[in-house]
């Protein structure tokens, strides 16, 4: 890394160590611990619940450190992951040295690192949720020569008590200030510890959802990333979520990522946009136009579409918050600049201008162009995503595109530039497939294309079949419209599944 990359990078790993996360060694873990006189070190890792899990060492000496960082350690499989029989349940969870942060909530300094599971014989466990990534992202790699970029957009809400000094308007919060954004403080120290822990972060701010009820403020913020390797782009949003709800223990309040809060209030999704790179050169765009590639790329996205929603949406209250007019897709067509799509084409700094210098004529130095910002946004996922097999779904749709032989005939046909709610176009809305509206009918779609998402060894059978039990055990076939009205049944479930993830 070059000097000031090092000096503007907020991880004191990077700092002290001169080099990048992708560079770290055990050796230099060792010496940022001995130099720093840090005692306390803690593998992390995410079990079947999706959550960030803890196992917490004591550093005594530098034998004991040395053996851990080249060992590992073992743990119960059968108490992480339902499908691990307690007759063969020991795993051991390896440490993985370019994830290394230092805890920024810890009393007494703390590294921690994510983890991998391996089996009793050395082995990648084949079901290991960041092992079907990690074989998803060497698949495509091998079968298109490209490199498959993402990043996710973070919306959660902040739940406190009613404070009625700078009320804000109900659903009209959208990049609001404080002091009428509340809870901003709370975005900004994230965003900072988020930087400090690896994260790369484009930007935060307040998003559309706010409202009141006789005791309690809703406010809903965001944090959006940047795009990185897809296993970095899941990690960040895994200690993103921790960290905000660290912060929400903090500070009293409670944050939550749950796709949906109560109804006809915005909910909190989380999309994921994606790039293709050809030897580190965003292929997006040719001749600034959407490539052939790109929309290949979303034709696959589109066709796999209703399997995807096993992996990004993942229990009923998913289906509350894919409903028309929400700004949360419904259809399967996606189109330039189009929030009521599945898949968004957002603008990507294609147009040439002198945007700047036109902001700023006393700008005398030649303002270079910079490309290479397109992305394709898929808007379906939400907070109750299980990331690691909505990342590796996502590349395996993303592949089927390129593989496809009529992928650019299915990507005219589904591209849609017109709001497809409004009452004028009724009949192009009438021609579009939707996307399941249960964890019943996810689960359905999910069995009809599991052959897609289970070659190449990338989903395991008994992958599938889980998320398949899963999904069907809500038994919520007709959940929308048997809660029709029904408020407080409606209510009792959004509790239900406040926390998810």
């Amino acid at each position: 890394m070059e000097f000031l990359e090092i000096k503007l990078n907020p991880n004191p790993l990077v700092q002290f160590l001169g080099k990048a996360p992708a560079d770290f060694t055990r050796l230099d873990i060792i010496k940022f611990i001995e130099e720093k006189g840090i005692r306390h070190l803690n593998f992390r890792y995410i079990a079947e619940d999706g959550r960030l899990k803890t196992l917490n060492f004591i550093i005594h000496s530098k034998a004991y450190l040395e053996s851990i960082l080249a060992t590992g350690e073992r743990v119960d499989g059968s108490s992480l992951f339902s499908y691990v029989e307690p007759g063969k349940s020991d795993l051991y969870v390896i440490p993985r040295f370019q994830t290394a942060f230092i805890n920024p909530f810890s009393e007494n300094k703390a590294i921690e690192m994510l983890c991998s599971f391996y089996t009793r014989d050395g082995h990648p466990v084949e079901t290991a949720p960041e092992n079907v990534l990690k074989k998803a992202i060497a698949n495509f790699e091998q079968s298109t020569g490209f490199q498959f970029k993402a990043m996710g957009e973070l919306e959660y809400y902040v739940i406190s008590e009613k404070k009625d000094m700078y009320p804000a308007q109900d659903q009209k919060a959208y990049h609001e200030s404080s002091p009428f954004a509340n809870w901003e403080h709370i975005r900004l120290e994230a965003m900072d510890l988020i930087a400090q822990c690896g994260g790369k972060i484009k930007y935060g701010h307040s998003e559309v959802g706010n409202f009141k009820t006789e005791t309690e403020d809703f406010e809903q913020h965001e944090i959006e990333f940047l795009p990185v390797s897809p296993d970095q782009a899941v990690e960040q949003l895994l200690i993103s979520k921790w960290i905000l709800r660290m912060l929400g223990n903090k500070y009293g309040v409670k944050i939550s990522f749950a796709p949906k809060i109560t109804v006809g209030k915005a909910g909190s999704g989380m999309h994921i946009h994606m790039l293709l790179e050809k030897n580190g050169e965003n292929i997006m765009i040719k001749d600034d136009v959407l490539s052939d590639s790109a929309k290949k790329m979303i034709a696959g996205l589109l066709d796999l579409s209703p399997a995807l929603t096993a992996f990004g949406n993942t229990n009923p209250t998913s289906y509350l918050r894919l409903v028309p007019h929400q700004e949360a897709p419904t259809n399967i067509c996606w189109g330039d600049s189009n929030r009521s799509v599945l898949v968004r084409v957002p603008l990507g700094w294609i147009a040439k201008t002198s945007m700047i210098s036109d902001a700023n004529p006393q700008q005398n130095e030649a303002i270079p162009y910079i490309p290479g910002k397109q992305t394709v946004e898929f808007r379906a996922p939400d907070g109750s995503a299980d990331l690691y097999h909505l990342m590796a779904s996502l590349i395996v749709a993303a592949k089927h595109g390129l593989k496809m032989n009529n992928a650019l005939k299915l990507a005219e046909k589904l591209y849609v530039n017109v709001n497809i709610f409004a009452p004028e176009n009724k009949e192009k809305l009438d021609e579009l497939n939707q996307l399941p509206a249960s964890c019943w009918e996810s689960a359905e779609a999910l069995n009809k294309l599991r052959k897609y998402l289970e070659a190449d060894n990338i989903f395991p059978e008994a992958t599938i079949n889980r998320f398949i039990k899963h999904l069907k055990s809500f038994n919520d076939k007709n959940l929308s419209e048997e809660l029709f009205e029904k408020n407080d049944e409606i209510k009792a479930l959004v509790e239900r599944f406040v926390h998810a993830m």
